[in-house]
């Protein structure tokens, strides 16, 4: 068996500023990879360097940027490695994951990059039941079970975007047809959202980003009291909103599938773990 201290597991996040939010989410996952592989160092690196440098200026506390995390562990002698990112998609953020990964391959025996949440097919059916498991739930607590769900994501100009419209099919397909994904920006917009849910008969809408982390998009973009928050969106359409501001790493279902990419990411490394 290699020997347990040249193998590492380099959890890879955009990050975010909002310290109790990272400590439910990010931290959350990574130590639950951590407790699952204990025979393999688990280290962290984010993709923002504006968040890097916002943390170190106002906090003092030092995280690594995905290529400066994988100079660290060769530098250290690690000769395996497997990133395994927390992204929802196969979008921007991951290309520079990849990216960084081919730039340091040759400096590691074995490496091996986990796919974001929504990758393969089979993914998008873990990601509807882990919202049945979870989200659903969640949202008929605090406004009933014939409540609308709006689930918020990010979005992006990349292609990648499409990964929200598989799981809104997805989701009608298993059955749920009070569930919607819309986007800050991307497609759909609020309004497109909004359009879909016209006159199928729900008078109270919860809101949930489809994020990893309930940072800056979920407080203001989605909960905030601006204009064009996506709350105050859903109001000026009639809606009573409900707004559970908690990203997707507070469920324990999703906690889970990103620990189920990581076991991948190193079974295909081949040999023990």
């Amino acid at each position: 068996m290699t020997d347990p201290r040249r193998r590492a597991i380099l959890v890879t996040s955009f990050g975010t500023s909002f310290n109790e939010n990272r400590a439910r989410t990010i931290d959350v996952i990574e130590s639950r990879i951590a407790a699952n592989h204990p025979d393999w160092e688990c280290r962290r690196a984010f993709t923002s360097r504006m968040i890097i440098r916002k943390l170190r200026e106002r906090d003092g506390m030092e995280i690594d940027f995905i290529t400066d995390a994988l100079a660290r562990l060769a530098d250290e002698g690690f000769d395996t490695v497997v990133v395994q990112p927390t992204y929802i998609m196969n979008g921007i953020e991951y290309e520079l994951v990849e990216d960084a990964v081919g730039e340091y391959r040759d400096r590691f025996a074995h490496i091996s990059l986990g796919t974001p949440l929504l990758t393969e097919d089979s993914d998008y059916d873990d990601a509807v039941s882990a919202i049945e498991a979870d989200i659903i739930p969640a949202a008929a607590e605090v406004a009933g079970e014939g409540a609308a769900v709006v689930m918020m994501g990010h979005g992006t100009e990349h292609h990648a975007n499409a990964a929200y419209c598989q799981l809104q099919l997805k989701l009608m397909a298993a059955g749920h047809r009070n569930v919607f994904m819309t986007t800050v920006e991307g497609f759909p917009t609020f309004e497109d959202t909004a359009d879909i849910m016209e006159g199928l008969g729900f008078s109270d809408v919860v809101l949930l980003p489809f994020m990893l982390v309930a940072g800056d998009h979920a407080n203001n973009d989605m909960a905030g009291d601006e204009e064009d928050s996506l709350r105050s969106y859903m109001e000026s359409r009639g809606y009573r909103v409900h707004c559970i501001v908690k990203g997707l790493g507070e469920f324990p279902a999703f906690e889970d599938l990103f620990g189920v990419h990581a076991d991948r990411a190193i079974a295909e490394l081949g040999g023990p773990e």
